[in-house]
């Protein structure tokens, strides 16, 4: 799950780290009274969506001259005129895709006199299973282009959980970012609070982009983006508060109510799989026979025909489907549950685009009964491949 920038400011701040003062204005009649309550004499006004690239970004609504998503104003006038062109548009960024997210949140905070502009992120690496640090000298907007033309310019270490974070890891993270003096001191120090704020809310990521060094020497976290782990929500009940379902695709957001695994794609070809490692052999083996899923779709080992119904649904809503490729392999999930329940569904929401079925596994049969006397027009299918290659030929034409 992720946050906002200003969500993610609030909490920092409150485990120490130094963070700039802002509000939060979500209707544009409350701008000006929100920038009024900062000190300026310089105000930064940014649009709060759950993606980066904001500085760069640009609305589709934009008048000629007018700046992204990230604009400075010089008054309490100016900035509430700046948040009030950019709530209720759409920004688009190259983390967005071309649609863009609409603006429904935006974050005015007071200016910063900056002499340096760093890289820190916090996130934990799959190869090592432990927390890592990565820092850059080269922080700001285009660190996508430093990390692909000049890796050597990024720093990366991972933290052994037995001792836990040291001062020397932050010594570390100091020398690599050229810091000196008492510098190093309040870095070792930041980096404690971030990586103590990282284990107790059971975030997945945590980047601070820019870390900035100021004109007079202090460190700042200017900008912030926070992931948390979804798994470990039901222990983050104050992170879980934090939740802006607008963000977030309706459909995933349905099937999380449903708790299923579903993740929206670009294909044309939904896939409705049980279990992680065969929805993802699924979705290759589309490919392989020359298209693309729709999403990834796991129903789970103990899926019930509710689960069933519903994700059948979620898949059916996506404008994007031409085809529908069932693929079941009966352990604990019976074949005659994901029968049943792709018969309901159907049944309920109708059927418009071709629809493939391989069942294997535990009740196979039954299943095979269900689907065949339940008077839909499904193509059975022997194998995955076959499958695959039935479902492509039926949207293919």
């Amino acid at each position: 799950m992720n946050i906002h920038e200003y969500q993610a400011k609030a909490l920092l701040r409150s485990y120490g780290a130094p963070v700039s003062d802002g509000r939060a204005v979500m209707k544009a009649e409350d701008a000006k009274t929100a920038a009024g309550e900062l000190d300026g004499p310089l105000w930064v006004v940014k649009a709060q969506i759950h993606a980066g690239g904001r500085g760069k970004g640009h609305f589709k609504e934009a008048e000629a001259g007018e700046k992204g998503g990230v604009r400075l104003a010089k008054s309490v006038e100016e900035a509430a005129e700046e948040a009030k062109k950019m709530l209720g548009k759409t920004l688009v960024t190259h983390q967005t895709g071309p649609a863009g997210k609409q603006v429904n949140r935006i974050y005015i905070e007071d200016g910063s006199d900056i002499e340096r502009e760093l890289y820190l992120a916090l996130l934990v690496d799959r190869q090592t299973s432990r927390i890592s640090f990565v820092c850059s000298t080269e922080g700001g907007m285009d660190i996508e282009e430093v990390a692909a033309e000049t890796p050597e310019k990024i720093l990366s270490f991972s933290v052994d959980p037995a001792t836990g974070y040291q001062p020397f890891h932050g010594r570390r993270i100091a020398f690599a970012l050229g810091l000196e003096g008492a510098q190093v001191k309040q870095c070792v120090k930041l980096m404690g609070i971030l990586y103590t704020a990282f284990v107790e809310k059971d975030m997945e990521m945590l980047e601070i982009n820019p870390l900035i060094v100021m004109t007079n020497g202090e460190l700042k976290v200017l900008d912030a983006k926070l992931g948390f782990d979804g798994n470990a929500l039901y222990r983050q009940p104050d992170v879980s508060n934090l939740r802006d379902e607008t963000e977030e695709d309706p459909k995933e957001l349905q099937a999380s109510k449903y708790d299923l695994n579903y993740i929206a794609l670009d294909g044309e070809i939904g896939c409705m799989v049980n279990g992680a490692g065969l929805a993802m052999a699924t979705m290759d083996i589309i490919k392989l026979y020359g298209a693309e899923p729709a999403n990834f779709l796991d129903v789970g080992g103990g899926a019930t025909k509710e689960k069933v119904t519903e994700a059948f649904k979620i898949i059916t809503s996506d404008p994007n489907v031409k085809g529908i490729l069932v693929n079941i392999f009966g352990g604990i999930m019976r074949c005659d549950v994901i029968a049943e329940g792709v018969v309901a569904a159907v049944k309920e929401v109708g059927l418009k685009v071709p629809l493939v079925v391989r069942l294997e596994g535990t009740n196979v049969d039954k299943g095979k009964d269900i689907i065949n006397n339940s008077g839909l027009d499904v193509i059975a299918a022997d194998d995955l491949k076959d499958g695959a290659q039935k479902i492509v030929k039926a949207v293919k034409g």
